[in-house]
């Protein structure tokens, strides 16, 4: 990596409060400035970080999935990706300080990773997407230094993988973005965090397919209200209605048997 200037980074001790308990996920009180302190702090000492983030999706799905819930309770950090646990940790007498969305913070960070020299390797989406969000983010930020890319379609547990692990460990990105879909990009993080030569990584979902204009975004007067999860079934009625009736149907019983009878703690 090559770092600009002596920025001075604090250390997780002192940036990290305690997590908010939602459905018995961890979900970390940090705001995208802290975020960006942590990440860099990774890079400059090198030391690798696991950096999820939790949405209704990601605490319906922690409802039956032990193993997932497992891998964003061992996370290293896990933000809050979603108006509805922003709400949730309200409603349950808590408080998160933001919603830190990609499509959102994609750019600030891009922006703070070209000042401070952090190079990016994407992997995950269709052939072709990651490569796409390189390019259009190289034109917005032309410092950004995008080392590689590599479409998620392929056999993510058997050999095929070999091949992407060897050209992760040949470029050493500070941060590596996995965009699989949840859960399969967490539980794929979880067992070869340990094989890979990265300081950073970045569950991203979505991200490529925003970032390379691929999938456009609701109006922001629907995005900046909570509303997002609505554009995005309007958007893709055919694909993501009925999996979000049933992630929102999970989320609000999780929620409501957390406050009335105290269950979601930390399994």
């Amino acid at each position: 990596m090559n770092a600009v200037g002596q920025q001075k980074v604090r250390g997780d001790e002192q940036r990290l409060k305690s997590p908010v308990l939602v459905g018995g996920v961890r979900v970390d009180p940090i705001c995208q400035d802290d975020l960006h302190d942590l990440i860099m702090d990774a890079a400059l000492n090198q030391h690798q970080r696991i950096v999820l983030n939790a949405n209704a999706r990601a605490i319906a799905l922690a409802q039956s999935m032990p193993d997932f819930r497992a891998a964003l309770n061992a996370a290293d950090v896990v933000f809050c990706d979603g108006y509805g646990v922003l709400l949730a940790a309200r409603f349950l007498g808590a408080r998160l300080p933001q919603r830190i969305t990609y499509a959102d913070w994609i750019d600030p960070f891009a922006d703070f990773s070209a000042r401070q020299g952090l190079s990016w390797y994407f992997l995950g989406a269709a052939p072709g997407v990651a490569e796409a969000a390189a390019e259009r983010l190289r034109a917005r930020h032309p410092n950004l230094r995008i080392l590689g890319t590599h479409h998620g379609y392929y056999d993510l547990w058997g050999a095929e993988n070999e091949p992407v692990i060897a050209q992760i460990n040949a470029l050493k990105p500070d941060v590596t973005f996995v965009g699989f879909g949840m859960p399969t990009q967490e539980l794929w993080i979880q067992r070869f965090a340990s094989r890979l030569e990265t300081h950073v990584l970045l569950s991203a979902g979505a991200c490529f397919d925003y970032a390379s204009g691929r999938l456009r975004r609701g109006p922001r007067w629907m995005t900046d209200h909570g509303l997002e999860w609505l554009a995005r079934i309007l958007i893709e009625p055919r694909r993501l209605l009925r999996r979000y009736v049933v992630d929102l149907a999970g989320f609000a019983r999780a929620m409501l048997a957390q406050k009335l009878f105290g269950a979601g703690r930390e399994r």
